[in-house]
């Protein structure tokens, strides 16, 4: 029977990762003068925990019980539905799902997040752009209600088109790990390839609070999507220099970002 991860191995991964990630951005930095030990790190630990433990499980469950209502299946019929899918979809090749699982998970996920800037779910997703120094750890900084409802939209999206558990289950940690890279303090533009692929830099330019970049480059693995519906940004041979909010002020720790979305202004 599988089991979710534990502490320990939640511990052993954050240190593993913490090895790589800082001999990496010592080597390509893309703000050198940024802290190694941030002011807000352990605020980010406490995320990677809490979105393992707890964010995470909910979602599994809030993602299950969708399924049930929208197929009306009981628990037996959505796992035996789940397990031998047998749509148009699943009759291809299992590396033909994997790409347009990719792609149009992308897709999804550019149109969800341009939909948590809007003014009605933005106090959801100003927590993960709270962070006023960047790093590879400042993926995790994410409000449990921003992460469930964009892991649902897809994941309920792209099993209503047919695609199979295999092809689903390769997706997510994929997506996890780019996601990481993604926000770590580096260099890499990925040159001419950056105008089809997410870089580092390019991501930045997303969580910038420098007027230049709010409201641009959504797209978490393609940028071309970007291109296509005008939100691409990337000014040659310059990466941005503040992070954080622009002209709003977010409370510094966990408990306070979580209610934030719930204050009156």
């Amino acid at each position: 029977m599988h089991h979710g991860p534990n502490f320990w191995h939640l511990l052993i991964a954050l240190l593993a990762l913490s090895l790589i990630f800082s001999a990496v951005e010592r080597l390509f930095a893309a703000n050198p003068g940024q802290p190694r030990w941030r002011s807000d790190v352990k605020t980010d630990i406490g995320y990677w925990f809490i979105t393992a433990l707890l964010t995470k499980p909910a979602t599994q469950l809030i993602i299950g019980f969708s399924l049930m209502l929208a197929y009306h299946a009981n628990v037996a019929e959505l796992r035996e539905m789940v397990t031998h899918r047998d749509t148009l979809v699943t009759h291809q090749p299992l590396w033909a799902q994997a790409l347009e699982m990719v792609f149009l998970g992308d897709l999804i996920g550019y149109w969800t997040h341009r939909m948590f800037h809007s003014r009605r779910l933005w106090k959801f997703h100003a927590v993960h752009h709270c962070s006023i120094e960047l790093d590879w750890l400042s993926a995790v900084r994410l409000h449990p209600i921003n992460d469930w409802v964009s892991r649902a939209i897809a994941v309920i999206t792209l099993f209503a088109l047919g695609f199979g558990p295999l092809a689903l289950a390769a997706y997510v940690p994929f997506l996890t790990f780019y996601a990481i890279m993604l926000h770590a303090n580096v260099n890499w533009s990925f040159g001419p390839l950056g105008k089809f692929i997410a870089s580092p830099v390019f991501h930045r330019w997303h969580h910038t609070s420098q007027e230049e970049g709010l409201d641009r480059n959504f797209a978490g693995l393609f940028s071309f999507i970007d291109r296509i519906f005008g939100t691409y940004y990337m000014p040659e041979g310059k990466v941005p220099q503040r992070f954080g909010l622009h002209n709003e002020q977010i409370p510094r720790n966990i408990w306070g970002q979580m209610i934030y979305p719930f204050r009156s202004s």
